[in-house]
C-alpha cells in the first residue's frame, strides 16, 4: 500500500513537471476605441478597402480571415457590398511573423528668421506582436475613423488549417463583441 502511494504520487508529481513545460495558446486581449458621436444604428452595409502599405497575409490566410470577420459581422446585421453607396468602408491591417519592430519616419523641418533654419529626422519605433489583427472601420460618406479594434494572437499563419481557425475565430468573436458600441442612454 505504501509503494502504491509512493507510485501513484511520483506519477501525480511527473505529469504536473510536464504540464508545466508544455507551452499554452498564447491568450487573445482586445482593446477597441470608436467615434462617441456616430449612430452605429444607420449603418447596414459595408465594403472591403485595402491599406496600401498594410503587411498581406498569404491567400489562403487572407480568405480564411475576411470569411471569418464577414460571419461575424453579419451576426451584427451588416452586410457586404461592391457597390460605391456602401454605409462602411472596411479595413484590417497584421502583423506577421515573430515580434518585429514597426518603423515610421518623423521628418520634421523649421525655419528662423534671416534665411536660418534646422531640418531635423528621425525613426519612431514601436514594437508590433506577431499574430496581431488591427480592424478600422470608416464611416464611408464622411471617410472618417468611427470605430478600431485590436486583438492580440488572431493569427497563427504556420498553425495547422483547425487549429488556424479556431484561434480566429475566437479572436474575431472576440473583437467584435462590443460592435456597435453600447449605446448610453
Amino acid at each position: 500500500m505504501r509503494n502504491f502511494r509512493l507510485l501513484a504520487f511520483t506519477l501525480f508529481a511527473a505529469v504536473l513537471a510536464l504540464g508545466a513545460q508544455l507551452p499554452l495558446p498564447p491568450s487573445q486581449s482586445v482593446v477597441y476605441d470608436f467615434d462617441k458621436n456616430t449612430s452605429f444604428l444607420n449603418y447596414k452595409t459595408y465594403k472591403w478597402v485595402s491599406i496600401p502599405s498594410a503587411e498581406q497575409l498569404d491567400e489562403l490566410t487572407a480568405g480564411q480571415l475576411v470569411g471569418t470577420l464577414e460571419v461575424e459581422l453579419e451576426k451584427k446585421g451588416l452586410t457586404k457590398t461592391d457597390a460605391e453607396n456602401a454605409d462602411l468602408y472596411l479595413a484590417y491591417q497584421i502583423a506577421s511573423g515573430k515580434r518585429k519592430p514597426l518603423q515610421s519616419e518623423n521628418i520634421g523641418a523649421s525655419y528662423g528668421s534671416a534665411g536660418g533654419g534646422s531640418v531635423s529626422a528621425g525613426v519612431a519605433v514601436t514594437t508590433v506582436h506577431s499574430g496581431q489583427l488591427t480592424l478600422l472601420i470608416y464611416d464611408a460618406a464622411s471617410k472618417k475613423l468611427v470605430w478600431r479594434g485590436v486583438v492580440s494572437n488572431a493569427i497563427d499563419a504556420e498553425a495547422k488549417p483547425d487549429k488556424k481557425q479556431s484561434r480566429m475565430s475566437k479572436g474575431i468573436e472576440k473583437l467584435l463583441k462590443n460592435y456597435p458600441p453600447p449605446r448610453k442612454s
